[in-house]
């Protein structure tokens, strides 16, 4: 294996993005996975007495290198998609899967966690260490590790399948996404659309040289002619081709996900009944801080119960509207969007186009950089690195003149990049026991990706990027995750950043930064007029709070849908049964929707949260998360009331201490109390979203 050839094989530093070739992948992969093996087999045979440096250190390392090449395989799957990419991906995933399978299902490799666990030097641990090997002896019961000699082999061909399926699923929606183009060569049919979305789709007509304008099912081309064409024809086009894509009414056979969907739910119900669990969703929890399905249904059911009385009034207020100031008598699903921009304009007197023309991305990114900067007295500095697309910029974040972390942002949607927003880890912190003094840090590295419009070229110049209030929020979200993961201060890489926190505990900081994007004090300073360069008005501004809870019921019980989906199709489902995965969704729509959705939406063919990342049986998470991070905010704004502004240095230390630093090197719930003083309440959560009583 030879580094200077392979630059997958380099951990030296940051990933070497420009000289990565799908060629490469393979042998980078077969080499780290025999790595592992040979170090495998070694802690194996070793007789001496298990501790954390000649047992845990060694497993980490190796194993760690082979995390970080395969993250950066997949990372550029996920963002620069091409067909030599794609089949070195496909071809290489069986291997990983097989090797983690493997080592899950080691009883030598468990039965020495648990002697660690119960060996004279545990009691003397660090928490961070005995959480990891806690963790460790959770995760070899839930990979299998205790099933009979008959049952491993079968539990890991289940691994494999999953793992294909659920890459299957992903491509289906990435192609789907890809091959959709409505071009309209009449711009009247255009009536209504903002000149920036109708230049943009100018431009993306010219680069595939058509005339007129085309639009794709890409959120920045899409999303503009639901909310403002006012032909409703050609709403109902662009929503159908959406709602239906990687289905069997998608028009492409070979994208539909239908199958895909049954497959994966058969394999985790196998999964869960050969690890003794009745279901899926039992599995997904023992992990999480919500203890069993019942839980969590009892939780979106309350929620769902408060909601639904400000949903009704939310919905039964558009169908009024819609009928005497739009002429709409039946308002159907492609006209919900379109509607409500408008009901918003006439009520808070303003639109969304209005407030987009005054978040340029450079005020954005500067105010977003000085928000984290006041909070948690750090400094965030350009820097440089080898990136996959020219459109990416890199960062660093150093604290007391050190550097602490560093970040890739690539904003932009476009062809090959998955759709939606997420951050990923490069690699995480961890105190370097290869230098001889012991004292080097491996400074987190995340990647932060979103899906937004690129910068216009207009008459020859390059316009900035404009945002959405929308996804200005989205920005500082996933920056929420960025900081939970590059602001740890735990040194032990299985519980450092992200890394162990409980899954219905990782939305906290997320949902918790995006609060900011509410106040006036960090508002203001990321504004400039598109054509003045004055920042955003005061007026704007309270007219944007006066609006901020418009639809809330609507939106609350829309995210309740998706989780009870979710947990139901994990829970109470028989995959083998005569009942389908639409029947379950079209019961739980029945049972908490004030909004019909039509027979043909297909949401669930492209739910890849569910379908194809880590929120199976956990899309709970995000409104779970939320009363933990409307609460954690309250904070804030307690100071504020006090010092005059929520950009609290003294509480923002406290945050930073107690929830950013700790990473998941103890309980969520205790990191919570640590911060708040007290048990998490709803409370802040319904007055944040204008539910309370």
């Amino acid at each position: 294996m030879n580094i200077a050839l392979n630059p997958l094989l380099d951990f030296s530093d940051l990933p070497r993005f420009e000289g990565i070739k799908p060629e490469y992948i393979g042998p980078a992969i077969d080499g780290l996975l025999d790595e592992c093996r040979r170090v495998i087999q070694e802690l194996e045979s070793s007789t001496t007495q298990v501790t954390w440096e000649n047992f845990v250190e060694p497993l980490e390392d190796v194993t760690e290198k082979l995390g970080r090449a395969w993250g950066i395989v997949s990372h550029l799957n996920a963002v620069v998609d091409t067909p030599e990419l794609r089949a070195a991906y496909n071809e290489n995933q069986p291997k990983l899967t097989e090797f983690w399978t493997e080592l899950s299902q080691n009883l030598t490799m468990f039965t020495k966690y648990k002697a660690l666990q119960l060996g004279p030097d545990y009691a003397g641990y660090s928490a961070a260490r005995k959480k990891i090997i806690e963790n460790a002896v959770r995760d070899f019961r839930l990979g299998g590790a205790e099933l009979s000699d008959a049952q491993k082999p079968v539990f890991a061909e289940i691994q494999e399948k999953h793992a294909a399926l659920t890459t299957k699923f992903s491509e289906n929606i990435l192609d789907a996404t890809n091959d959709y183009a409505l071009f309209v060569e009449d711009e009247a049919e255009l009536a209504g659309l903002p000149d920036d979305a109708k230049q943009a789709a100018r431009a993306a007509a010219e680069k595939a040289n058509k005339p007129g304008y085309k639009f794709t099912l890409h959120f920045p081309s899409y999303f503009p002619v639901l909310q403002y064409a006012d032909s409703r024809s050609l709403r109902e086009t662009i929503y159908r081709a959406n709602a239906t894509k990687a289905s069997e009414l998608g028009g492409h056979p070979e994208w539909d996900n239908t199958q895909n969907i049954v497959d994966i739910l058969k394999l985790r119900d196998e999964e869960a009944k050969l690890l003794g669990y009745k279901n899926y969703a039992e599995v997904s929890l023992v992990p999480k801080m919500a203890q069993t399905p019942d839980e969590v249904i009892a939780f979106l059911q309350d929620l769902a119960k408060r909601a639904k009385p400000y949903a009704e009034k939310d919905l039964k207020e558009l169908r009024d509207f819609a009928k005497k100031e739009l002429g709409i008598d039946d308002l159907q699903a492609w006209d919900v969007t379109y509607a409500s921009e408008k009901l918003r304009e006439q009520r808070y007197a303003f639109s969304e186009h209005e407030v987009k023309q005054y978040f340029p991305e450079n005020k954005v990114i500067n105010g977003l950089f000085r928000t984290i900067e006041t909070l948690f007295s750090v400094v965030i500095k350009s820097d440089n690195a080898e990136v996959w697309h020219p459109d990416v910029k890199f960062f660093r974040i150093e604290k007391d003149g050190k550097l602490i972390g560093q970040f890739y942002l690539d904003l932009y949607a476009r062809n090959g990049k998955r759709g939606g927003a997420w951050m990923d880890d490069a690699r995480g912190r961890r105190r370097l026991t290869s230098n001889n003094d012991g004292t080097g840090v491996q400074t987190p590295v995340a990647y932060l990706t979103c899906n937004f419009t690129e910068p216009m070229v207009v008459d020859g110049k390059v316009k900035p990027a404009y945002f959405t209030h929308d996804e200005v929020i989205t920005l500082f979200h996933e920056f929420g995750h960025g900081l939970h993961h590059m602001l740890t201060q735990v040194d032990e890489l299985g519980v450092s950043g992200i890394s162990g926190v409980e899954w219905d505990a990782v939305e906290l900081p997320s949902q918790f930064l995006e609060n900011f994007c509410w106040e006036w004090d960090v508002v203001q300073s990321m504004t400039a007029h598109a054509e003045t360069g004055e920042p955003l008005p005061r007026a704007l501004y309270d007219k944007m709070i006066a609006a901020k809870n418009f639809q809330s019921g609507l939106q609350t019980l829309r995210q309740v849908e998706f989780s009870l989906f979710d947990m139901h199709v994990h829970y109470d489902y028989d995959p083998a049964g005569a009942k389908s995965v639409q029947d379950v969704l079209n019961e739980v729509r029945k049972q908490v929707s004030v909004l019909t959705a039509p027979p043909f939406n297909r949401f669930q063919h492209s739910f890849s949260h569910i379908f194809a990342g880590g929120y199976a049986a956990g899309y709970y998470s995000y409104k779970w998360a939320e009363v933990l991070s409307a609460d954690a905010y309250g904070a804030f704004e307690e100071a504020g009331s006090t010092e005059g502004n929520v950009l609290s240095q003294n509480t923002g230390a406290r945050f930073l201490k107690e929830i950013l630093a700790m990473g998941g090197s103890r309980p969520a719930i205790e990191s919570f109390k640590a911060f708040r003083g007290r048990e998490p309440s709803i409370d802040a959560l319904l007055r944040h979203s204008g539910m309370a009583a």
